[in-house]
């Protein structure tokens, strides 16, 4: 250690840059470990449909009366109902579903026994739909057409169908792997086509048979009427899904939403307490900031006349500043060093649980950098701070000339 450190060191308060050190490590560990729940969690509803985000929600027209004595026009959104959707503050866009203006047949086949159905079909802009790999697509002139179905629709099946039936369960991995027969036929019967359709995945969001909307907008002008009809259901990407203004405009407005919409809430709830816990890990944060720099600032006042003579004996503005940058650094290192410790040990209290999930999140990485951004930004500006205090010291030297 210099003569210099020795010297400047001499009223330092061990007790002060403990306070700091504490106190700025509660407030990396309030917020690093904030972040690293939030993405954990987070976890939970991403896994439980990659296929559609959870910013996106589908509503519909309540049904009423009138649309059951078969005026279904009440139950269409007009252009005007889509547009003032859209100047809504909590949505980002709106799309539509489009509907088969055409009949759907479809059978399967598997062990020397067969089922056969009426299906319908909707689609989407592909925008909305998240499809790991290429197998969302569609171009004229192919055989074969992607198909999306609800989780429920196979639930019912399995547990429902197949046991009065005697056919047998299907699984998931299972069924993607057994071609559908697409037999479609036009209202009036005079065109028809037949195709081979795949599925690709299933969705605990969207309550229908999803076809890309490529295909949909293909197969509708080779089938269909050249009607084209509004759309009875739409899908909307909002800014924060389970938000009370969107329950409020919904019911104001006649308007539902499709399928369960708790991981929606859950999610935004989350969202709320992540946060409020933020906002009191960065106050916090700030509080220490403060203190250190509280601290530093007496240490330099009771060090002042050792500053002048040091500066007026040639020493420069660095060395002057070194020992106090090292506290500072020192303080916060070691605190960043105990946050991370205290969030290892924070994340295997459920890191058991979230593997059951089948879920791998990388939230600890996130958290960690986070906690190294936040400890980097509280040394830049408490040396920041101290550099000025030996400027001025410099300046009054100066002076005093």
């Amino acid at each position: 250690m210099s003569l210099i450190s020795k010297l400047l060191r001499k009223n330092t308060s061990p007790a002060r840059i403990a306070g700091f050190a504490l106190s700025n490590f509660i407030g990396l560990l309030i917020v690093a470990g904030a972040v690293m729940f939030y993405i954990d969690a987070r976890g939970i509803w991403d896994d439980d449909d990659s296929i559609v985000n959870t910013d996106f929600i589908v509503v519909n027209k309540k049904v009423t009366s009138a649309s059951t004595l078969g005026d279904r026009d009440v139950t269409k959104f007009t252009k005007e109902d889509i547009s003032e959707l859209q100047s809504q503050p909590w949505v980002r866009r709106v799309g539509e579903f489009s509907s088969s203006d055409f009949r759907v047949y479809a059978s399967v086949s598997q062990g020397g026994r067969g089922m056969e159905t009426a299906l319908f079909f909707e689609s989407v802009p592909d925008s909305f739909v998240d499809m790991k790999g290429s197998g969302w697509s569609f171009e004229t002139g192919q055989t074969i057409v992607p198909v999306m179905i609800p989780k429920d629709y196979l639930a019912l099946y399995n547990f429902g169908f197949a046991g009065s039936a005697g056919l047998p369960q299907l699984s998931e991995q299972l069924l993607t792997g057994i071609p559908l027969k697409l037999y479609m036929r036009s209202e009036d019967g005079r065109k028809s086509m037949s195709m081979e359709g795949r599925i690709v995945g299933f969705s605990n969001r969207l309550n229908t048979v999803l076809v890309p909307d490529s295909f949909m907008q293909y197969a509708n002008s080779q089938l269909g009427s050249d009607h084209k009809e509004a759309p009875s259901r739409l899908i909307i990407d909002v800014s924060s899904p389970g938000d009370v203004a969107i329950s409020e405009y919904l019911s104001g407005h006649g308007l539902e939403v499709a399928g369960d919409k708790s991981g929606s809430s859950a999610a935004y709830l989350l969202k709320v307490v992540i946060g409020i816990v933020v906002s009191v890990g960065i106050l916090i944060t700030l509080l220490s900031v403060f203190v250190l720099m509280l601290s530093i600032s007496l240490l330099m006042e009771k060090n002042r006349s050792v500053i002048h003579r040091l500066l007026m004996l040639g020493a420069t503005l660095r060395e002057v500043a070194a020992p106090y940058n090292m506290m500072i650094a020192l303080g916060c290192v070691a605190a960043w060093i105990l946050s991370v410790v205290a969030l290892l040990l924070l994340r295997s209290f459920y890191s058991v649980a979230l593997e059951g999930l089948g879920i791998s999140s990388d939230g600890l990485i996130w958290a960690v950098a986070t906690g190294t951004v936040l400890a980097l930004i509280v040394i830049f500006v408490n040396i920041v701070a101290v550099n000025r205090k030996v400027k001025s010291a410099w300046a009054l030297k100066m002076n005093n000339a």
